[in-house]
This record gives structure tokens, C-alpha cells and sequence, in this order.
């Protein structure tokens, strides 16, 4: 067991000392940066820390991007294994490429001020759940008023239900919904994709800091920032830093 882990300590010394880990690290910063402001989980903890302690928001979402991270970075690692490391350098440049030009035609079809349909969704689900179940008992009760007299007013029990919850209900809806939404997710798939031909621990620790900058600027000032910053931007610029991992990989990594 102690020779094992010299041998790990000492691999780990070659790849920093190589500059492989920083040079994961940093792709893995930028990467997660690129996909992750103006995504569902960034919009997800914006609109929890609205209504509720942003220490347990912030606290249940990195928690389960840590958790995700570690994970995609394990199959990344694992990847190589099963294919050739020539493919796996040949798979993650055209997923790269893929997502870069998927972005980048989708910016060109959105309106420069529209705000991001992906905050009206998670809005709609986090701060109006009730709002079909509503109109579905108004209907109904505009049906059977002659018959039973006037109706109720909904009920509001639902906003007060939310706002009452205790911190460690919060974090863990908080890791529920953020895990949720990131299992599939293209930044999820960037990450095996970056974990296959680059060292590991260095995409999973950049992961991890980036995670941590975007989750803590959602929870700060996600949805003012959201306001301000248009989702054609953010998704130009995303495809731009994609089709520039795309080419590095394809192109300049032995």
C-alpha cells in the first residue's frame, strides 16, 4: 500500500512538475465557466437564493456539482482504457467542436436583449408551482358556483410552504434539483470528454473552482446578472471557447 501511493504521490509530482496538471486545470476552469453561467443549475441556485439562506443554496449546489465532477472525471479517466488514447483525443475534439458550432448557430438564431429561456423555466417551476393546479381549481370552481355558491380564493400555501422551509430542507433540495440537472448536461459531457486526454486530478479540481466561481456568483447576483447579460452572448462566447478546445485537441495534443 505505501509503495502504491509514493508511486501515485510521485506520479502526480511528474504531471505538475510536466505543467499536465495545470495546464487540466486551467482547461478545466475555463471550460466549466464557458458552459456553466446562463445554464439550468446556475439559473437554479439564482432563483433559490431569492427566497431562501443562500448559505444552504450554495451549499446543497456545489456540493452536487462536486459530486458530478468527480464522476464525469472518473468515466473520462477511465475512457482511455476502453479506446486507444488517439481517439479518445480525436472523440474529445469533435464533441468540442460539435458543442462549439451547436452554440454558435444557436446565438445567431436568438434576440441580442432576450432574456434566457432557461431562467423563465426554472422560474416558472421554483417560484409558480402551483400555478396550473390554480387555474385548474378556478376553472372548476367557476363551474360549480351556481350550485355551491362563491368560490374560494386559491391558496397561498404553497409560497409560505417554501419560505418556511429549515436549512438542511433547503440544501437538499437545493443537491436534488442541481445533481438532477446536471446529469446529461453538455458541461458534464465536456468534462468526461476533457478527463480522457488530460490529467484527471487537474480537470477535477479546475471543475471544481469553476463550479464553485459560477454557483457563487448565481447565488450572489445570478439574476440580476441574468438581466443584464443576454443568452445570445453567453452562448457566442461559450462555442467561441469550445471550438478552441476542439482545435487544440484535435490539432496541437500528441
Amino acid at each position: 500500500p505505501s509503495g502504491a501511493g509514493s508511486s501515485f504521490f510521485s506520479s502526480f509530482l511528474s504531471d505538475a512538475s510536466e505543467g499536465n496538471f495545470w495546464n487540466a486545470f486551467s482547461s478545466g476552469v475555463a471550460m466549466i465557466l464557458a458552459t456553466e453561467i446562463g445554464d439550468k443549475t446556475f439559473f437554479i441556485a439564482a432563483i433559490l437564493s431569492m427566497r431562501h439562506a443562500r448559505s444552504a443554496v450554495f451549499g446543497g449546489a456545489i456540493l452536487a456539482l462536486i459530486i458530478m465532477t468527480i464522476l464525469s472525471s472518473a468515466m473520462g479517466f477511465v475512457l482511455p482504457a476502453i479506446l486507444p488514447k488517439q481517439y479518445t483525443h480525436l472523440l474529445g475534439g469533435v464533441l468540442f467542436l460539435y458543442f462549439g458550432f451547436k452554440l454558435i448557430i444557436e446565438s445567431r438564431n436568438m434576440e441580442a436583449n432576450k432574456v434566457s429561456e432557461e431562467l423563465e423555466e426554472v422560474e416558472e417551476e421554483l417560484l409558480h408551482p402551483n400555478k396550473k393546479t390554480d387555474a385548474d381549481e378556478e376553472m372548476g370552481s367557476k363551474h360549480s358556483s351556481s350550485s355551491q355558491g362563491p368560490a374560494k380564493a386559491p391558496s397561498s400555501g404553497t409560497g409560505k410552504a417554501m419560505s418556511n422551509l429549515s436549512w438542511s430542507q433547503i440544501f437538499t433540495q437545493s443537491l436534488t434539483l442541481t445533481f438532477v440537472a446536471e446529469w446529461g448536461d453538455r458541461s458534464q459531457i465536456a468534462t468526461i470528454a476533457l478527463a480522457s486526454h488530460k490529467n484527471p486530478y487537474g480537470v477535477t479540481l479546475g471543475g471544481c473552482i469553476g463550479h464553485s466561481m459560477c454557483t457563487g456568483l448565481a447565488v450572489v447576483g445570478g439574476r440580476m446578472l441574468a438581466a443584464r447579460i443576454s443568452e445570445k452572448t453567453v452562448s457566442f462566447w461559450g462555442g467561441c471557447i469550445f471550438l478552441v478546445f476542439g482545435i487544440h485537441s484535435m490539432f496541437f495534443e500528441s
